[in-house]
């Protein structure tokens, strides 16, 4: 094969895994936004020569800006393989895509390739990436999901997270929306992802899982926190076997608790929060809720939340949502320790 080598992202998918390294050309910002998951960014042009280049590009023509930007490119190359890549072998395979696959990437591959690497371009750029990551999660692949359902505070990421590190296979939605999915989800020092890179993110997991075997995922809603799941990903768990996932009140209260620490630590991110439910319950209980948390009543609150907030919004929805959910399996725990979850998930992945 002669490289650079251009390939479609139909042909370089069967052996996407197999990259050494795969490179984002972009610009830092691109790159944030979204990217192939695994990308590292080595922008051919930072955000700030981008904007002057394009601007260059509008207003004058592209031999002018071409000149301008020329030198730029040489520069940023030289400079990341002299930091990034001066120790990689003959044999070192990239893979390199810019936005659409042209002067970016191509200037990246150019050079690669004259030094002797088997460098592979993405034709068509992350744009083709984007558009296979839209249509896949469209039809998404027939996997056997095991919703595990339950009430606020039972234990359903905790479940997962304990799953997963038994080599079970898990689409972790909260985790990988950076939120825990309710009105006081969000999570005070990681912000969520784009909806772009949460599709991502999300394509990805799904195109690694066996069908053979059971994925093991949480009965969300449509949405989690700012994001969407997709539509057809939603259709496929909404149709899926159930596990009711069962613990007392005063252990989901322990539980949330330990979770949600950081609003115990800072009773007004708490208050700010619950702002939000003023339409659902009234500005007195509101008031109410906010002298609980300022006052340091904080499991007499989270307790109050559960029966008169979460409880019955849980109720109305998973019989309507979830059509296995009347036959869901009933997998009990005694407690919230961390030998609760592991016999509850070792039942789970033996079944």
């Amino acid at each position: 094969m002669k490289y650079p080598a251009v390939l479609s992202f139909a042909d370089i998918l069967p052996e996407l895994d197999s990259f050494d390294t795969i490179i984002d050309a972009r610009s830092e910002s691109e790159y944030a936004l979204d990217r192939i998951p695994g990308a590292i960014n080595a922008p051919v042009l930072d955000d700030e020569q981008r904007i002057r280049v394009g601007t260059l590009y509008k207003q004058v023509g592209a031999f002018e800006a071409k000149k301008v930007g020329a030198p730029l490119v040489a520069a940023n190359i030289a400079r990341h393989i002299e930091a990034l890549w001066a120790d990689k072998p003959r044999d070192w395979k990239p893979l390199v895509y810019c936005w659409r696959g042209g002067n970016r990437s191509g200037s990246m591959a150019h050079i690669l390739a004259k030094i002797g690497w088997p460098v592979v371009q993405l034709d068509g750029g992350y744009k083709a990436y984007r558009a296979h990551v839209a249509s896949a999660l469209e039809n998404p692949p027939e996997l056997d999901f095991r919703v595990v359902c339950g009430t606020t505070g039972s234990g359903k990421s905790r479940l997962l997270e304990t799953l997963d590190r038994m080599g079970a296979q898990v689409l972790d939605l909260e985790k990988l929306a950076a939120h825990r999915g309710s009105v006081l989800g969000h999570l005070p020092d990681e912000p969520q992802p784009s909806q772009k890179m949460f599709e991502s993110q999300i394509w990805d997991k799904l195109r690694h899982f066996d069908t053979s075997k059971p994925v093991f995922v949480e009965s969300e809603s449509k949405k989690v926190g700012n994001l969407r799941v997709p539509d057809a990903v939603m259709e496929r768990m909404r149709a899926s076997r159930c596990i009711s996932l069962s613990l007392s009140r005063e252990n989901r209260v322990r539980l949330l608790m330990e979770d949600y620490d950081h609003f115990c630590r800072n009773p007004d991110a708490l208050t700010s929060q619950l702002a939000h439910l003023v339409q659902l319950h009234g500005h007195e209980k509101i008031k109410s809720w906010h002298e609980m948390a300022n006052g340091g009543a904080m499991a007499e609150l989270v307790d109050q939340l559960l029966v008169e907030h979460y409880d019955p919004a849980y109720l109305r929805s998973i019989d309507r949502n979830f059509v296995q959910f009347p036959k869901a399996e009933v997998l009990e725990l005694k407690d919230i320790a961390e030998g609760d979850f592991e016999a509850a998930a070792r039942r789970l992945h033996a079944a």
